[in-house]
């Protein structure tokens, strides 16, 4: 191991970055920026915001400069009744970038981020260097049951009993609990693995205005059967940008299956599997987190976007672009992208 390898992480939640703000289309967006160099925009799953990227901040902001906004609808961001389409996301990272004077960057995405990276990709290619995503949404329909069920109506209701005295603590006792069992006596679900991840997001929820910003959110990309939105459709179009996958092996949230899924999508993509992480890998092992980016980037040439290049993949389409050795994970791509439940981002 490479004395990289052994430093150490402290969260000093005072050494943070602080927050900025920018109004843009008349809403205010908070976003944290720090370090220079290259860009580089960390953009959070749904229900989280900019801090939670914040141990692997300090370390980035070494050799880059970090942009880390709360998406519309979370965090300090305004939350407005609007349009919380993948796509929405993706012109307001576009529209942040271009107010920052921002020109060129790599996109970082987690989850709902990692959908809304792609998004931004496929809709301002002439605008992305290389292209990271950490457990995305968008593969295939599977997805964690709890986000099912807050997709239907019913679950708004549910959601609203957060906002009773004391419910908030005794979801955090419930946390605590499933936790040690996790750790202890069913160590081996990985149903339990992202339990505090998940209190922590919603523990923002007892908020009414951030209840129907996520909830608005969710419904654009999940419903009772699971993720109506794919992403597998377009990843061809990622074929001359470096693009890397990141995975944690016990995902509760979304399969690691997808992973695979995604990497053949992708066509020269790499993929990092990570053992023992979670949905949060950034949170279960950021020293190997940064080490993998790091590496990733100084080893990528930032992509140089040609238009006549887009163009012929465009025109190639994704059959043409697919692996041919492995018959079966062609098939699983071409079923899910042809599947009638589900909708093109």
């Amino acid at each position: 191991m490479s004395a990289r390898d052994s430093r150490s992480l402290r969260l000093v939640p005072d050494g943070e970055p602080p927050l900025m703000f920018r109004t843009i289309h008349g809403y205010r967006r908070a976003f944290r920026m720090t370090g220079e160099g290259p860009p580089l925009l960390l953009i959070h799953g749904i229900g989280d915001n900019s801090s939670t990227w914040a141990e692997v901040t300090e370390q980035l902001a070494k050799h880059f400069t970090v942009i880390a906004p709360d998406l519309l609808g979370h965090g300090r961001s305004d939350k407005p009744r609007a349009d919380y389409s993948v796509a929405a996301y993706a012109n307001g990272m576009r529209d942040l970038l271009t107010v920052l004077g921002i020109e060129h960057v790599t996109l970082v995405g987690h989850s709902l981020g990692g959908g809304v990276a792609l998004q931004f990709a496929y809709q301002f290619p002439h605008m992305v260097e290389r292209l990271i995503v950490v457990a995305p949404g968008g593969v295939t329909k599977d997805v964690n049951p709890a986000l099912r069920f807050a997709a239907v109506p019913v679950a708004n209701q549910a959601l609203r009993l957060l906002q009773l005295p004391g419910s908030m603590a005794a979801v955090r006792l419930l946390g605590t609990v499933v936790d040690f069992l996790y750790r202890g006596p069913f160590a081996s679900a990985t149903v339990f693995h992202d339990t505090g991840d998940l209190i922590r997001v919603l523990s923002d929820l007892p908020d009414p205005t951030a209840r129907e910003a996520f909830l608005r959110t969710l419904r654009a990309v999940v419903d009772w059967r699971g993720q109506v939105v794919t992403i597998l459709d377009r990843c061809h179009l990622t074929a001359e940008l470096p693009v890397l996958i990141i995975w944690g092996d016990l995902d509760s949230v979304i399969p690691v299956k997808h992973a695979y899924l995604a990497h053949a999508a992708m066509p020269g993509s790499r993929l990092e599997i990570f053992h023992g992480s979670g949905h949060f890998p950034f949170h279960d092992d950021p020293v190997r987190f940064l080490r993998v980016v790091e590496d990733f980037i100084s080893s990528s040439p930032p992509r140089v976007f040609d238009p006549h290049d887009w163009r012929q993949i465009l025109i190639a389409g994704v059959t043409e672009n697919l692996p041919t050795e492995n018959p079966s994970m062609r098939e699983a791509v071409l079923g899910t992208i042809v599947a009638d439940d589900r909708s093109a981002t």
